[in-house]
């Protein structure tokens, strides 16, 4: 995506990120445009998760502020992105070789994954295609992908989810609000910039997809104590209780 900003209105992108984040105060953050989907798992003897390998946008035209542009760049710059033939078969993993390393695990554990994404369109495939060939080049054979339209939390609520990661806090809140899984953010960006209803609302928060599937893998390890799938997702995480969110 930067590299698309630049060939429309020149000048290097990392530098103008750089300059607002140092008069902000704030560091920079690395665009989730190299995301697929949230993949997501169901009960079968071993926790379900919903991991967001590759997700792009939440939004049909999810906000480019890091990027410090206009609202009518912004604007220019998806219409570009509209044209492109295949676009987000283009883009690099943010984490390099996590999709491999989710399939492998989805493999040895038996787990069942599936990609939820909502991105803009472009020229070519669908975006479903584009992502599902995007996730097999990455390593990740016969994926899932649901383009979702719509509340991520009914969707997970209707697919009976244990566990759905995402890198925006706004669809982690949707998950516990219209669901009964457990979300966990992939927050890249400062923690003093961290919702403060994360946590508040039984959010869990992972510095990186690597953390997460760390997280499921001990998850999914024979329990000493037989405690259930989400106490055991609560005590990872240092998270004390599951928070009580009324719909």
């Amino acid at each position: 995506m930067i590299r698309q900003a630049e060939h429309l209105f020149g000048g290097s992108m990392n530098d103008r990120r750089s300059a607002t984040n140092a008069s902000s105060g704030r560091p920079s953050r690395a665009p989730a445009e190299a995301q697929a989907g949230s993949p997501a798992r169901q009960p079968r003897g071993g926790p379900q998760a919903a991991q967001t390998a590759a997700e792009p946008a939440a939004d049909p035209e999810p906000p480019l502020v890091k990027l410090n542009l206009t609202s009518k760049q912004q604007r220019r710059l998806w219409k570009h992105v509209e044209s492109i033939e295949n676009f987000w078969e283009t883009l690099q993993e943010i984490e390099p070789g996590t999709v491999k390393r989710l399939a492998r695990l989805a493999l040895d554990r038996r787990w069942e994954i599936m990609f939820l994404t909502k991105r803009p369109r472009s020229a070519g495939a669908t975006c479903q295609l584009q992502t599902q060939r995007w996730l097999v080049a990455n390593g990740f054979p016969l994926p899932s992908v649901y383009v979702v339209q719509g509340s991520r939390g009914r969707i997970a609520a209707a697919l009976a989810l244990d566990v759905v990661i995402d890198d925006r806090p706004e669809n982690c809140l949707d998950i516990v609000v219209d669901s009964k899984a457990r979300a966990i953010l992939v927050w890249r960006d400062d923690e003093k910039n961290l919702p403060a209803a994360a946590k508040r609302l039984g959010i869990a928060v992972v510095r990186t997809v690597r953390e997460c599937l760390d997280v499921l893998e001990e998850i999914d390890a024979p329990p000493r104590e037989q405690p259930g799938l989400m106490d055991r997702v609560m005590r990872l995480l240092g998270l004390k209780e599951t928070a009580g969110v009324q719909g």
